[in-house]
């Protein structure tokens, strides 16, 4: 299963995919606040599915394909999920450029108030990124920039068997 996160200053959005990689769904919108971190709860969605496999991150990008001023964040949780989720769940970030105009077009198409899409958008947009993620894996595309996690350990690196 195939997670993805839309990494903003006050939420994160959360969407995962269907186990045969073909639909993604909205999951939550984490506030950023403090105490138990976005981050931290982002972990632990990830880690209770045990069928997790990935996790996309949305990389924040201008209509000429440079990166925005946002990206920095993205990429430090791109790291920290890397980091945080070990060698089994591997993570991307992927190009993100209008997922959330798409979102909100998607919302306002659906009937959804103006209101109510401030709560949603974000779980909308990563839905949106997480979708075309999953297309171009069926179409067998690159689906963007792969992050490098931490390493297992080795038995000679003081586990014992």
């Amino acid at each position: 299963m195939v997670w993805a996160v839309d990494v903003g200053l006050a939420r994160v959005g959360v969407a995962s995919g269907d186990p045969d990689g073909v639909l993604a769904t909205p999951v939550e919108t984490v506030a950023v606040a403090p105490g138990l971190t976005a981050l931290d709860r982002v972990v632990q969605l990830v880690r209770q599915e045990e069928r997790s496999t990935g996790v996309v991150v949305g990389l924040p990008r201008h209509l000429d394909g440079h990166e925005s001023t946002s990206a920095v964040e993205a990429r430090r949780w791109a790291t920290a999920l890397a980091s945080r989720l070990g060698p089994t769940v591997r993570v991307w970030l992927v190009d993100e450029r209008l997922s959330t105009v798409a979102a909100s077009r998607g919302m306002r198409e659906a009937g959804v108030r103006a209101k109510e899409q401030r709560t949603r958008i974000d779980q909308a947009a990563a839905v949106e990124i997480l979708q075309m993620s999953l297309d171009a894996w069926r179409r067998g595309s690159r689906i963007g920039e792969l992050v490098p996690g931490r390493k297992p350990r080795s038995r000679a690196a003081g586990r014992t068997p």
